[in-house]
């Protein structure tokens, strides 16, 4: 009787002893790896629902006193609260910012981020489950800002009875901005009494394949082979 009483508690003594050490190491900190993750802050000037894609850990990031002398024209900036998600991107990592990743993608060519229908060689067709023929990311200003954010677009060619173009812009705001182009040339957008647009000056300017439309305080780079296709 002794002797059992005396196994059983060297087997409680075991299975206490064991369990002890699956929950804690010797500091009683848990023995699997976190990986450190930031909140990217409002400074960074974060926008949209998560990059690539909504949901997605990274956010793009627009002008402000922090981001600044990080931005290019030719570039996406783009913020990751971790290193792996940062790697994923593929792009070039070229800061950190209380913990914050600053990532650098190219533009890359006209046709780079271009959503294409799969029969486009052959047939203007639409991208599947859109009314779009090609849809992008355009780089995009608002209040007057340099066109350093990115805004997803779509077009919409032989849009007019004359075989005009459309473009329609998605904003930060949640609105959409038309842009109107005969051939790969601008000349109008849509505008309203409500938002204040209707007093709004249209200019643009030609770059290379590029035009850089300027509609009040709103800025659009849209290249040709966007517009056109091809």
């Amino acid at each position: 009787m002794q002797r059992s009483m005396i196994m059983a508690g060297a087997a409680a003594l075991a299975l206490s002893a064991c369990g002890g050490s699956q929950a804690s190491d010797d500091t009683g900190a848990s023995s699997t790896p976190v990986e450190d993750v930031a909140v990217i802050p409002e400074a960074l000037a974060p926008f949209g629902d998560g990059y690539p894609n909504p949901g997605d850990a990274c956010r793009r990031l627009g002008e402000s006193e922090a981001t600044s002398n990080f931005l290019d024209d030719s570039a996406t900036l783009v913020g990751c609260p971790s290193e792996a998600a940062a790697e994923a991107l593929g792009g070039t990592v070229i800061g950190n910012i209380d913990g914050v990743r600053l990532v650098s993608i190219p533009m890359g060519n006209a046709n780079v981020g271009m959503t294409l229908p799969v029969d486009a060689p052959s047939e203007d067709a639409l991208v599947p489950g859109t009314d779009y023929n090609a849809t992008a990311q355009i780089r995009c200003g608002f209040k007057n800002a340099k066109p350093s954010q990115s805004c997803d677009a779509g077009v919409k060619r032989k849009w007019g009875e004359d075989g005009t173009t459309l473009v329609e812009v998605q904003k930060p705001d949640g609105f959409k901005r038309a842009i109107f182009f005969k051939g790969t040339e601008p000349y109008g957008a849509d505008s309203a009494q409500s938002d204040g647009s209707a007093g709004w000056t249209f200019t643009s300017t030609r770059s290379g394949d590029e035009v850089t439309i300027r509609f009040g305080p709103e800025t659009y780079v849209i290249v040709d082979a966007f517009v056109e296709g091809g």
